[in-house]
């Protein structure tokens, strides 16, 4: 019977160790505030797409200095999934973007669309 208890906790333990590791790799969205949306007019600077999520800079004029935004997005693997590349923001590009901007007031957010001034197209949500 001390062999089978033992078993079960070490079994224990095991699923304890990997659901913790799992959890800490991926981080909460409780920096951003989801009850505004932000809409910057701006240029791109950068396309990061990179894993575990891509991200997107964007230089916007604001009143006073200009200022570099730090957008973060999903994964490539779902973003390719919705129609983006990683050719899809190129530096340079006039854009719009709806953020959910950060809590504490820096110049970062989480992406929910874009509207590209040159043609009018579209990526995420913009309805």
């Amino acid at each position: 019977m001390t062999s089978l208890k033992r078993r079960v906790g070490l079994s224990l333990v095991a699923a304890a160790t990997l659901m913790s590791a799992a959890a800490g790799a991926h981080h909460s969205a409780a920096m951003f505030d989801d009850s505004r949306v932000v809409e910057l007019k701006g240029v791109v600077k950068e396309l990061q797409w990179t894993n575990p999520h891509v991200w997107l800079q964007v230089t916007v004029d604001e009143k006073g200095p200009r200022k570099e935004w730090s957008i973060e997005a999903g994964s490539p693997n779902t973003l390719s999934r919705t129609g983006w590349r990683s050719t899809s923001f190129k530096p340079g590009d006039a854009v719009t973007v709806r953020v959910y901007p950060m809590k504490d007031g820096s110049a970062a957010g989480n992406f929910i669309g874009a509207k590209f001034e040159a043609d009018g197209h579209t990526l995420g949500r913009w309805n």
